[in-house]
């Protein structure tokens, strides 16, 4: 049996190796995702995002044993920072998450960002078709935490979480910030903390001024608080919630095209970035001094550069 059966047969020791591959964005890596992709599309994709320090880690393994109570497998993508030395990654949620490890059930793969701008490493959504390919009912993407910029993640999953808490300023900040743009449900943990209360409000009275177009989907807020449970089961039910607004009509065939799209222009920006850093280092170093002393425009060096 090869190694590719014994991933998907429930082998994990396979499954890391073939995860591995695949993170390396190598020929072999594409050619597994390849022989894969027909065997996807059944899983549940959530992204989990917010700013460092709202507790990601924490709610997500409040949500893995939630899912788990339902007989959920249940696949967890950790986008860490890299590290300075190796280029990998941190490792920093597989401790947050040790609660769950002797569990064959939940996979828990960190992945280096690798400066990748937006949240999420190139590899991430074919690291995700692993999984679903591999009968993981969810798949849970914990993105950096990088505010603003933090958008990727949205358009590659049916579900979008952003975590806010109290003491990170003012619902008016958080609308400036364009936190409210990039959630389909807003998680207010710690909310036993002061002034989660009023966070709370006014998170729903700001979302309460979007005009409330028919055929929609609205945000809703939930507080929560990953450190004592509270809130999980309200937050669970939002996701159903979610879910079931996803099945109605064409609305799931149409988010899936989305992904499609979102899916294709990431990895083209990859390449188009890896062209740059490890292309021919001679011409792109050429191109770049003809931009910058006005011999040809930078749209006239990337347009050799796409040739």
């Amino acid at each position: 049996m090869g190694l590719v059966d014994r991933a998907l047969a429930g082998d994990a020791r396979a499954l890391s190796r073939i995860l591995t591959i695949v993170e390396s964005r190598g020929e072999p890596g594409r050619e597994v995702v390849d022989r894969l992709y027909p065997k996807t599309g059944s899983a549940q994709r959530l992204g989990i995002t917010g700013p460092p320090g709202a507790g990601k880690s924490s709610l997500i393994s409040r949500l893995i044993g939630s899912f788990r109570e339902r007989g959920h497998r249940v696949a967890v993508i950790a986008v860490d920072p890299s590290s300075r030395f190796s280029g990998g990654a941190t490792l920093g949620d597989r401790i947050r998450l040790l609660s769950h490890f002797d569990d064959p059930d939940v996979f828990v793969r960190s992945m280096a960002s690798r400066g990748q701008r937006g949240g999420l490493s190139a590899a991430t959504v074919e690291v995700a078709h692993v999984f679903d390919a591999a009968d993981f009912d969810t798949i849970l993407i914990e993105t950096l935490g990088v505010g603003q910029d933090e958008i990727d993640v949205t358009r590659v999953v049916h579900t979008s979480i952003m975590i806010q808490v109290p003491g990170l300023g003012d619902a008016v900040q958080t609308l400036k910030a364009g936190f409210l743009e990039v959630g389909d449900l807003i998680a207010v943990n710690k909310s036993d903390l002061p002034g989660a209360n009023i966070l709370v409000r006014d998170l729903r009275a700001m979302l309460a001024l979007n005009p409330m177009q028919i055929d929609v989907w609205h945000p809703e807020v939930v507080p929560v608080s990953a450190e004592t449970g509270a809130g999980i089961p309200s937050l669970m039910d939002a996701i159903d919630k979610r879910t079931s607004y996803l099945e109605h009509g064409d609305r799931l065939s149409e988010l899936r095209r989305n992904i499609a799209r979102a899916e294709i222009e990431l990895l083209v920006r990859a390449e188009l970035e890896r062209v740059l850093n490890t292309g021919d280092m001679a011409r792109n170093a050429q191109l770049v001094d003809d931009v910058a002393n006005r011999r040809i425009s930078a749209g006239a060096a990337v347009a050799q550069i796409l040739k």
